[in-house]
C-alpha cells in the first residue's frame, strides 16, 4: 500500500495565554528560583499559575491523508483549524505528537504568506519558487501562468507593499498553485478575493486535485468543501470530532452550529478594540424584517470605527453584506472603555432557513480591529414572499445583496 503523504499521530499544541512572559533569564536567576520556589510553596505565599495560563489548541489529533486525496477541515472558529494546518506546515513546532510529510508542501494560510514587502511581484515568485526548492528554470516556465491567473500584470514589478489585500491574495495563491508542489495546504483565504476570482480559485483547486496531487482544504464555505473535498475532517475544541466523507462532516458540522447559543462573547482581551459581547435580540426573525444586534465594545483610548457584517446561510454561502460606513456615509466615536451600539441591519430578504452573522471591527479601507471569534446565529422563522415594501439596495458587495444598517449608541 501506497504510503500516506501525511500523517498525525498523537499530536498535541499548548499555547500561553493572558500576560507576556519573560523568556530569558540568567543562569544566576533560575538557580535562585528552583532552590527557592519549594520554599514559596511551603509558605502559601505564591500558589503556581502557570498551568491556569495555557491552553491546549489541538488535543490528541490523530489522522491519515493518502497521495492524491482532497480533504477539507471544518469545524467552528477557535476549533484548532488554523493551528493544525501551522504544525503541518511547520510554522509552529507541536508540543508533542508526530507528523510526517511526504512530498513538497506549498501553504497559504494568510494574506501574503511568505511574501516580502519590499520585493516587487516578480522577485516575490522568484522568492517562493527558491523556497519550495524549485530552480530558477522551473519557476521561469511557470511565471508567465502566475501573472496571467494572478491579474496584476501591470503592477508585477511595483513592491507588493504597495498592493491591496485583494491583489496580494490573488498573486499569493496563483503562487502556491502553479509551482507544482505535491501538497498544497490553503486556510480560509478566498474571502478576500471577489466572486469571479473565488470561481477562478475553486476551478484551479479542482484542477490541482485532478493532477493527483494532496489538498488540505480549510473553509466555512461548505458549498466549496462538498464539491471538492472527497473526505474532511471536523475539528471540536481541538480534537477531531469527525473524519469521514464531506456530506456525513458536513451534516455534523451544521447540528454542532445549532447547538452553539445566539449571543458571542470573547473570553479573552485584544490589545485594541474589539467586541466583548454581542446579543441578539431574538434568534428567530421574520422574512423581511431586520435583525438587531447589541454590541458591547471595549477600546482602550478614544478612536473611530465601523462595523462590516456578513450573513452566510446554513451551506456557508455568503448572501448578505452591510457596513456602517458606507451606508451611514460615517464611522462612529469608540470611547475609552466600554460603548454599547445597537445595530439594525435590514430589512432581510431572506427565506426560512438557519443563518449566520459574521462581524467585523474595523477602521474602512485600512484596518481590521477585530473579528467576532464565533458568528451569532438567527433563524428566519417564516417566509412571506409576496411580503412588499421592502427598501434594500439592489447593489452588490463582495458578490452579496447590500442591505442597509443603521446604528445608536447608548448614553
Amino acid at each position: 500500500m501506497t504510503a500516506p503523504a501525511i500523517r498525525v499521530e498523537g499530536l498535541w499544541k499548548e499555547y500561553s495565554i493572558g500576560g507576556a512572559r519573560r523568556t530569558t533569564r540568567t543562569f544566576r536567576e533560575a538557580l535562585i528560583e528552583a532552590f527557592d520556589a519549594p520554599l514559596r510553596r511551603l509558605r502559601g505565599g505564591e500558589r503556581d499559575t502557570s498551568s491556569e495560563n495555557r491552553f491546549w489548541a489541538l488535543t490528541d489529533v490523530s489522522f491519515e491523508v493518502r497521495p492524491g486525496e482532497v480533504v477539507g477541515i471544518i469545524g467552528r472558529n477557535g476549533a484548532g483549524k488554523s493551528t493544525l494546518l501551522k504544525v503541518l506546515s511547520r510554522i509552529t513546532a507541536p508540543t508533542k505528537g508526530q507528523v510526517e510529510i511526504r512530498g513538497r508542501i506549498a501553504s497559504l494560510l494568510e494574506v501574503g504568506t511568505g511574501f516580502h514587502a519590499e520585493l516587487t511581484g516578480r522577485e516575490n515568485i522568484r522568492l517562493n519558487g527558491a523556497i519550495l526548492g524549485m530552480s530558477s528554470a522551473e519557476v521561469a516556465r511557470k511565471f508567465d501562468q502566475i501573472v496571467a491567473f494572478s491579474g496584476v500584470e501591470k503592477f508585477i514589478d511595483t513592491p507588493v507593499k504597495h498592493y491591496s489585500s485583494g491583489m496580494y491574495m490573488r498573486l499569493a495563491f496563483s503562487v502556491a498553485a502553479h509551482l507544482e508542489p505535491e501538497i498544497l495546504v490553503i486556510d480560509e483565504v478566498l474571502a478576500v478575493g471577489d466572486a469571479e476570482f473565488q470561481k477562478k480559485c475553486l476551478g484551479k483547486m479542482s484542477e490541482v486535485a485532478g493532477q493527483g496531487r494532496t489538498v488540505l482544504f480549510v473553509s466555512h464555505n461548505m458549498s466549496a468543501i462538498n464539491v471538492l473535498c472527497q473526505s474532511a475532517i471536523l475539528l471540536e475544541s481541538g480534537t477531531v470530532a469527525l473524519k469521514g466523507d464531506s456530506a456525513t462532516a458536513i451534516a455534523r458540522y451544521g447540528a454542532l452550529s445549532q447547538d452553539a447559543g445566539a449571543d458571542v462573547v470573547e473570553h479573552r482581551e485584544f490589545s485594541g478594540p474589539y467586541f466583548s459581547r454581542v446579543s441578539i435580540s431574538t434568534p428567530h426573525v421574520n422574512f423581511g424584517d431586520a435583525l438587531h444586534l447589541k454590541c458591547s465594545i471595549l477600546s482602550p483610548v478614544k478612536l473611530r470605527a465601523a462595523i462590516e457584517i456578513e450573513i452566510h446561510d446554513d451551506l456557508g454561502l455568503r448572501i448578505i453584506y452591510a457596513s456602517t460606513a458606507p451606508m451611514s456615509g460615517e464611522e462612529f466615536d469608540l470611547a475609552e472603555g466600554e460603548t454599547i451600539l445597537n445595530l439594525k441591519v435590514g430589512p432581510l430578504p431572506l427565506a426560512r432557513g438557519d443563518y449566520k452573522a459574521y462581524l467585523w471591527l474595523i477602521k474602512p479601507w485600512a484596518e481590521e480591529y477585530h473579528r467576532l471569534s464565533q458568528p451569532v446565529q438567527f433563524t428566519i422563522a417564516n417566509s412571506d414572499p409576496n411580503r412588499v415594501g421592502f427598501d434594500f439596495r439592489q447593489s452588490y458587495g463582495r458578490g452579496c445583496v447590500a442591505v442597509p444598517i443603521s446604528f445608536e449608541i447608548d448614553a
